[in-house]
């Protein structure tokens, strides 16, 4: 059965920065579209980043994060990373990572259509507070 796995949540300071890892168990993620979106209590679930098979490498990021987030794939392709500089407390939510392993390009619409992506992590923390 596929599994996705997210790590690397925690409690940081405003302005840090940490690295989210999505890691499946028993096959890789090169041929994997994969994507990382973030959920609060509050807020509605946001779309942050997609990354394209390792064929194309193409990589999609919500404006709020543009800049600040970097998605890449581990050089192992086990696992694809979401690297979040200049934390800041709107940045605090549940991150989850999905994969799919249709060829398509990630977009907008790959970010924000409900259950686009076929395969779901159970997530992980990250809260950004001072």
């Amino acid at each position: 059965q596929v599994q996705l796995v997210e790590s690397g949540g925690g409690s940081i300071q405003p302005g840090g920065s940490l690295k989210l890892s999505c890691e499946a168990s028993g096959f890789t993620l090169d041929d994997y579209a994969v994507a990382w979106f973030r959920q609060t209590p509050e807020k509605e679930r946001e779309g942050v980043s997609c990354i394209s098979p390792s064929s194309s490498g193409q990589t999609y990021y919500a404006d709020s994060v543009k800049g600040r987030f970097t998605i890449s794939r581990d050089n192992d392709k086990k696992a694809v990373s979401l690297h979040m500089d200049t934390l800041g407390p709107e940045d605090t939510a549940r991150y989850f990572c999905e994969a799919d392993q249709r060829k398509f390009t990630c977009t907008y619409y790959t970010l924000t259509t409900p259950d686009y992506f076929h395969f779901k992590g159970q997530g992980t923390q990250v809260t950004v507070s001072s």
